[in-house]
């Protein structure tokens, strides 16, 4: 069957409830179904062709745990094993996916699997893993990367929310019995397809007897009737949810319903007084209000808009009565001129009405009401007054200073007609082109005219009474200023032309158009032709159009910028009004080489004397770029050739005091041909050992063969010429090397051969050590005295009662 992970469910711990056996037991058993399932799918595809099945080392099975674990301990979730596991820790399981190392984690000997985090099922409801055995030893896989999931179940830990509360509801005022006002949707984390923790039951715990609210769809009814608006407009309850069925022990969240009573026509509009008296100046103009009244009505918005009527009076063609913007007022303004002299008063009869009625509460009408406005005429001292609201007035821009173009006439209109004094106010007329006289109103020109400079003047003519200099009247006059042929045509802008070498005879080469101040009634016509003194020259010709534009043509071909490389040429332009204005203007002509296709590729005329070769300057920047390359190769060469040779010359001959570093690795102590290792198992015998080492003349012999052999024995016995030998040697080399001042000033490391000879503790090398960790004992160092104590307390077995960390 091959080797084979296996995943083991977890909770052996009965510690969460007393529903966790028969969960775990519920979910063993939805898990071998979903194999069984997965079983019969894959025979089913084998059937069919469709897949081939692949032989893998998994069981595949899923790990299900609570959520909301609040233990002190991680919670332990399953394990993980592989047929290949003999227990000898050669395996090492790996975990990855969601969350591994975060949240889940993995003995890597034992396979177990414990979240260190709090799940929460509604922050994440699953987690997909992957899981690989492999191999301590060689670190490659034993088997291929296999993926589960750890499903995470629900618990009821989360109450009913109303997400978009408060809520704010409108209804009608006087709704029936029943009437629904708003459904609410309370919504739970929790998992609703498991057990009743998601499901929520409404009730209400504020707002009776005026609403009620159905406990399954969580709709908000009216249980009340004849509310009223007037009365009372806003309700405030309070809504319950609660989840596992409304049952005792389940979880439940609250929300504020405010609900309006929106207005509805009951109540018919009333006038606060029967008699209203108002006052207006004579002098009041037509369409200036008088004043205003309201039939004040209990509804709003547009229950209470009104319209208002004059239904008598004999101010009925005099007055008139118009809604304000707002629909609740009625504005009564003057719809003919007013004197005093003639009537003074006026009596008005107003109904006011409601606009919009509402047929089910007709009964409580009618909905309008009648009122009475006296309104009495003031009389005033008024100013004077034009005999025309407004003055439009043509003057040519070729009128003499002095014409007289308009006469204005005011006269007083109250009985005692006094005497009128005219003037035009100061800021109308900044460049004071006109005057007008004082007594008759006769308005003249002071300053010549000139329509391309200011085409309109708007001016205020001021009458003033005699008798009372506060009386002033006003009219406005505007002036045009008609249009004069008196500015020549031009062209539009300077034009330069150019003219390629290669252009033939009747080539176009430039449209030019013209521009004239003056604005004829019937629009621009121009004319255009060459100058007399060029009309027949053999270079260019002139084409009009009849359409305002005219055409440059050549006349010749064999263009050189040699024989002349600008031509000026004047331009005729004529307009066709009276008088008629004539203008010459020059186009600038230049010859220029060019491409195929036409497009200037110089007008300079030097640039063709300039040799087929290079220039002096692109030889030069040549030149100096390849000086430059050659300068850099011989500084190369010459840093190549004056290397900097070692600090060490005699590098070969202190090669022993030196690290040498090998990079290819060793056979270990089966490679017996990269040296004589048994000269260091047996160190009496070096000395026979006919072939020496030749890539290495050590400066000193090895210290062991200055050192007696330390006598075998227990601490305290007597060894002649002990630690005196070894103290003088290395104190006489480290004088040697203070007082050499040629000595390299760096630390080196001194070979020794003979590891270990004499020692009590015998040779502390590795090559004879075994091959498992576990036959390094070293609790026989506590026996070999105070110096080997350091290492006794660094390698030692200490003794300790804690428990081993997860």
């Amino acid at each position: 069957m091959g080797d084979r992970l296996h995943h083991y469910l977890g909770g052996g711990r009965p510690v969460y409830t007393l529903l966790l056996p028969l969960a775990l037991a519920l979910l063993t058993l939805l898990c071998e179904a979903q194999g069984r399932m997965d079983k019969a799918r894959s025979q089913e595809e084998s059937r069919a062709g469709l897949l081939r099945r692949v032989k893998r080392g998994w069981v595949w099975n899923q790990f299900f745990v609570l959520e909301e674990y609040t233990g002190l301990e991680p919670l332990y979730i399953g394990k993980l094993h592989s047929d290949m596991d003999l227990g000898d820790g050669s395996i090492k399981y790996i975990l990855s996916g969601d969350g591994a190392g975060t949240t889940f984690t993995i003995d890597d000997s034992t396979g177990d699997i414990h979240a260190i985090k709090r799940l929460d099922r509604e922050v994440k409801a699953q987690y997909l893993l992957k899981a690989q055995a492999w191999n301590r030893q060689t670190d490659r896989p034993l088997e291929p990367e296999s993926q589960f999931i750890v499903k995470i179940q629900d618990i009821n830990d989360n109450e009913p929310k109303f997400q978009d509360g408060p809520y704010q509801a409108t209804i009608p005022e006087m709704s029936t019995i029943g009437t629904e006002v708003i459904r609410l949707t309370a919504t739970d984390a929790d998992d609703p397809t498991y057990g009743n923790s998601a499901r929520v039951v409404y009730s209400i715990l504020q707002g009776q007897p005026y609403f009620s609210v159905e406990p399954k769809t969580g709709e908000v009814r009216v249980s009340l009737a004849g509310m009223d608006r007037e009365v009372r407009e806003i309700y405030s309850i309070i809504i319950q949810a609660k989840d596992m069925g409304g049952q005792l022990g389940g979880l439940a969240g609250t929300t504020v319903v405010n609900i309006t009573l929106s207005d509805v026509n009951d109540n018919p509009p009333m006038f606060d007084q029967k008699l209203y008296q108002m006052s207006v100046l004579e002098s009041a103009p037509v369409g200036s209000v008088v004043g205003r009244i309201r039939a004040k009505d209990r509804d709003i918005g547009i229950n209470a808009e009104m319209r208002y009527s004059i239904i008598d009076g004999d101010g009925r063609d005099t007055f008139d009565i118009s809604t304000d913007p707002t629909n609740l007022f009625g504005i009564i303004t003057i719809k003919k001129p007013l004197n005093f002299e003639s009537k003074a008063s006026y009596t008005l009869k107003i109904e006011g009405a409601n606009t919009h009625l509402d047929h089910r509460f007709l009964d409580k009408g009618p909905f309008s009401h009648v009122t009475i406005v006296h309104v009495s005429v003031e009389d005033i001292d008024e100013p004077p007054e034009f005999s025309s609201a407004a003055y439009y007035i043509e003057v040519s821009e070729e009128a003499e200073i002095g014409t007289v173009f308009t006469t204005v006439s005011a006269r007083d209109p109250d009985a005692s007609n006094n005497s009128i004094r005219y003037s035009i106010e100061m800021t109308t007329d900044l460049g004071k082109y006109f005057y007008i006289d004082i007594t008759s109103g006769a308005l003249m020109t002071v300053l010549a005219l000139d329509r391309e400079e200011l085409s309109w003047h708007n001016i205020t003519v001021l009458a003033m009474e005699m008798s009372n200099p506060s009386m002033i009247g006003s009219v406005s006059v505007a002036v045009k200023i008609l249009d004069v042929n008196d500015n020549p045509p031009s062209l539009t802008h300077y034009f330069e032309a150019f003219v390629c070498e290669s252009a033939k005879a009747g080539q176009l080469i430039q449209t030019v158009t013209a521009i004239d101040p003056d604005d004829p009634l019937g629009g621009q016509h121009f004319y255009y032709s060459l100058a007399p003194e060029a009309a027949n020259n053999p270079n260019f010709t002139l084409r009009d159009n009849q359409d305002n534009t005219a055409w440059i043509l050549t006349r010749r071909g064999g263009w050189s910028q040699q024989d002349q490389s600008v031509y000026y040429l004047p331009i005729f332009i004529s307009d066709g009004e009276l008088p008629v204005q004539t203008s010459t203007s020059t186009l600038t002509i230049r010859v220029c080489s060019c491409d195929v296709e036409g497009n200037v590729m110089s007008c300079n005329a030097e640039a063709y004397h300039l040799p087929a070769s290079l220039s002096r300057g692109a030889l030069i920047a040549i030149l100096a770029c390849i000086f430059v390359m050659l300068v850099m190769i011989l500084l190369m060469l010459s840093l190549r050739s004056h290397r900097k040779r070692p600090y060490l010359h005699d590098e070969e001959d202190n090669v022993h005091e030196n690290i040498v570093r090998y990079d290819d690795e060793g056979g270990g102590e089966e490679d017996t041909e990269a040296f004589d290792i048994a000269a260091m198992w047996n160190p009496h015998e070096a000395h026979l050992v006919g072939k020496q080492r030749q890539d290495m003349l050590p400066e000193i012999e090895s210290l062991s063969r200055y050192v007696p052999l330390a006598c075998v024995g227990w601490p305290g016995s007597v060894c002649v010429g002990g630690d005196s030998n070894v103290q003088g040697y290395v104190l006489s080399k480290l004088l040697e090397a203070d007082l050499d001042p040629c000595a390299p000033p760096y630390d080196s490391l001194q070979t020794y051969a003979y590891e270990g000879e004499g020692s009590v503790a015998e040779s502390l090398s590795s090559l004879q050590s075994g091959c498992s960790n576990t036959d390094h004992e070293y609790d026989y160092l506590n026996d070999w005295g105070p110096r080997f104590k350091k290492l006794a307390e660094m390698y030692g077995v200490l003794e300790t009662n804690n428990p081993p960390m997860w």
